[in-house]
């Protein structure tokens, strides 16, 4: 929101307070508390009649500060508010002196100077990373519109921001004004479902406003040299999370707001959808099924979309018995393929289902303030909304996806929870302005808990449209509803990179578009874009997305990307255990990896999977793609041509093809099987070595699909000898040495050809290789 008529001027019917200096302060050991009036005082009369903003700053763990800004402290305290791990932190020290009060916390800290105009300096090693500065803390009154507080963050030349969630809009933030607030709005506008108050940028630290209800923030958009975030009310609180690289930030936010689940290996095979308003029914799911497999296409989830329930009733979680007589008996069928089974839900309740009726009676609906069922035509008739603030009505709802659970079915689509109304009452008394972005997360949580309950905790999965903060910990996550055109399967990716950048490990997409039949050129790119991305699934609207409607080269692209995606899943596997364990995403903007390089500030058409894949989606209908390739040799993994960056890319791709590189000093784990996603991925592996230069290392573990570490291997070179050790459990692994056609001698290995150069197979239980070049 803005509330400057240009640099000088407030908007009409704008009062601002600002904190004009730092006054005086009370200090501990861990907390620093500064009082700000609304102007300088020069002599005691000058404390009359004047506000003051009281500044609160904290630490819940090495490197991060809390900084709590309030006006007024008498309102009531009001959920729900966002969950924030906070660890004993031995790093924080305050102190004070005739010149600055000081919190600091690990290499972070806070200088609030006592003379002069007030101001807010964030520093680490020796460097002011941002700093609030004058007119940047503020109390506003602002006519027919209510009171706000806000704070303005400095940003420097050349800084830029990152994240706030899923946002399909720019991948660099700079200029623009962002609502934080969940909303329907597909990928083709600045709407968003997943909202997370939190960016990055790229001069080493992120911003976390600890605010779940709407966030405005506008970036370098008023004030071209700040970023403004404010919150209506009488208190802001956000959090400096100091890096300094984008992984360390991204690895301490989600310290703070939940690491994601590791989701089961399973879940990153081919998906297929019914598609949603098509017409389907026992015999047309079969015909799917047995199509792929007559193909060669390996199919590793089903998903029932909405129609599997009667029409009007969404959602009484009850089979449409007109079109599925026995859905005991076709789940048992299905799962006899070794397919897995999702269904579809989401959180409103029509008003014919009889769930409406028993919810109503108990009190299990979310209600208007005189008591009454708040309902809603949009969507379903009548529809109202499960309130997850009430335990009774959480243990109901998941009681009631209990009962699909014992029949077979394995995980469950939870769509919507972003048109969540402001004019209702909770059960716990909720803030509805808190909860409107809240809601989802309550929502997809009830969900992940029973399937980890019931299923284990290596074994739940959603597959979920809505989120907020501390969303990422109930993978995964897709993009919402697209158009089927390149320009929408681009805007896909930027929202996807910028979601990776606001905690989310995990994310996937509709594979073709949702929106309309996609053209066959679009559809085969697109698959490859979707099999290269964490999770993958062929989804639409009202056309199905089975290849063979398309033409026989479609049925070819998807089974030549699903078997890559399996031999790959070594390798993807242990990016997944990352995630899970770091926060580090599976599918990285470019900038993740490479922060030190100036062009990765601004790709948003290529990504790293994991943290040795480069990825060039195709978006042209000519089959041309231009990409960029940082420092060093870089090889094309399926046919070992080789790019040395630092330099931008034109090539012209087939279908069958893409930019799919390994970076140097990189070691890639490839499985031997193309036809699932979960198997042992250690049972003959083989380990890619990739341009290792002189004194660099190497290393890669392959996990279990429980995310143990099962194996792991690391490389060195030292002129022109290269060691290869193994740690763990591991049979038949064999390592080829990419791009060196001939070697002196090898210790411990059988030394042969291949195709992308010399192939060594560990012999009986060796486990380190020495290997000698030729001069």
């Amino acid at each position: 929101m803005k509330f400057t008529d240009g640099y000088w001027m407030m908007r009409e019917g704008v009062n601002a307070l600002f904190a004009s200096q730092a006054y005086d302060g009370q200090i501990n050991d861990t907390s620093l508390t500064v009082y700000a009036p609304g102007k300088r005082i020069n002599h005691r009369g000058d404390t009359l009649n004047l506000g003051t903003i009281t500044a609160r700053f904290s630490s819940p763990m090495p490197d991060v500060i809390r900084v709590k800004l309030t006006h007024f402290e008498g309102q009531r305290p009001l959920g729900p508010n966002f969950a924030i791990a906070e660890s004993a932190n031995e790093s924080v020290s305050t102190s004070e002196d005739e010149q600055e009060f000081r919190l600091t916390s690990g290499k972070l800290s806070v200088q609030i100077p006592k003379t002069g105009d007030w101001s807010i300096n964030f520093w680490a090693e020796n460097r002011r990373v941002t700093s609030s500065g004058r007119k940047g803390v503020g109390y506003i009154s602002m006519a027919g519109e209510g009171e706000f507080m806000h704070e303005q963050l400095s940003l420097c030349v050349g800084e830029q921001v990152y994240g706030l969630g899923e946002r399909f809009t720019a991948f660099v933030k700079n200029g623009q004004s962002v609502d934080v607030w969940n909303q329907d709005g597909g990928t083709g506008s600045e709407q968003a479902y997943k909202n997370v108050p939190f960016y990055l940028t790229n001069r080493g630290y992120g911003v976390f406003v600890n605010q779940p209800e709407n966030v405005a923030f506008e970036i370098a958009s008023e004030k071209v040299s700040r970023v403004q975030f404010s919150v209506q009310g009488q208190s802001l609180e956000y959090f400096v999370i100091y890096g300094p690289t984008p992984k360390d930030i991204l690895e301490k936010f989600t310290a703070l707001t939940g690491r994601p689940a590791l989701p089961p290996a399973w879940s990153f095979g081919l998906w297929l959808t019914t598609s949603f308003t098509t017409s389907y029914d026992e015999a047309t799911v079969t015909s799917f099924i047995q199509g792929m497999a007559d193909r060669d296409l390996h199919l590793h989830v089903f998903h029932f979309d909405c129609f599997w329930m009667r029409e009007f009733h969404w959602c009484d979680l009850e089979w449409d018995s007109r079109t599925f007589p026995d859905p005991e008996g076709m789940l048992k069928r299905l799962k006899d393929r070794g397919l897995k089974i999702c269904v579809w839900i989401n959180p409103y309740i029509a008003q014919r289902s009889a769930l409406f009726r028993e919810g109503m009676e108990h009190g299990y609906l979310v209600k208007k303030p005189n008591g009454d069922v708040w309902q809603s035509d949009m969507w379903q008739s009548g529809m109202g909304l499960v309130d997850f603030t009430n335990p009774d009505a959480c243990a109901w709802y998941a009681a009631k996806l209990k009962g699909l659970l014992d029949i077979g079915v394995d995980c469950f689509k939870t769509d919507f929870g972003e048109r969540i109304p402001t004019d209702v009452a909770y059960f716990d008394g909720s803030d509805p302005q808190r909860m409107h972005n809240y809601y989802t997360h309550l929502y997809n949580k009830v969900v992940f808990d029973l399937l980890q309950t019931e299923r284990g905790l290596n074994d739940a999965v959603l597959f979920a449209r809505s989120a907020t903060a501390g969303g990422q910990q109930f993978p995964v996550h897709w993009g919402g509803d697209c158009e089927s055109t390149f320009e929408s399967m681009a805007e896909s990716l930027r929202g996807g990179l910028s979601l990776g950048l606001s905690g989310f490990g995990f994310w996937s997409h509709d594979i073709g578009g949702f929106e309309g039949l996609p053209p066959v050129e679009v559809y085969k790119r697109w698959i490859a874009f979707g099999m290269l991305s964490s999770h993958s699934r062929l989804h639409g609207n009202h056309t199905y997305r089975v290849p063979w409607i398309y033409d026989e080269e479609a049925v070819d692209v998807l089974r030549h990307f699903t078997k890559l995606k399996s031999r790959l899943m070594p390798y993807l596997y242990g990016a997944a255990v990352t995630a899970s364990t770091s926060g580090i995403p599976v599918m990285r903007a470019m900038l993740l990896e490479f922060p030190n390089d100036p062009t990765c500030d601004y790709l948003d058409r290529q990504y790293m999977l994991g943290d040795s894949l480069l990825v060039a989606p195709v978006f042209a209908y000519d089959n041309t793609v231009s990409y960029y390739v940082p420092a060093g040799r870089w090889t094309q993994i399926t046919n070992g041509a080789v790019v040395e960056g630092p330099r931008w890319v034109s090539e012209t791709h087939d279908m069958l093809s893409l930019p799919l590189l390994a970076r140097p000093n990189s070691l890639i784990a490839i499985g031997n099987n193309s036809e699932r996603p979960d198997y042992d991925y250690t049972n003959g592996v083989t380990l890619n070595l990739y341009e290792l230069g002189d004194g660099q290392a190497a290393y890669t573990m392959v996990p279990a699909i429980n995310g143990d570490i099962a194996a792991s291997w690391s490389a060195r070179r030292d002129g022109d000898t290269i060691s290869i050790v193994q740690e763990g459990q591991a049979s038949d692994w064999q390592i080829v040495l990419v791009g060196i056609q001939q070697v002196a001698s090898a210790d411990q290995a059988l030394v042969e050809q291949h195709p992308l150069g010399v192939q060594l197979t560990a012999l009986g239980q060796a486990t380190k290789l020495v290997v000698k070049l030729q001069g």
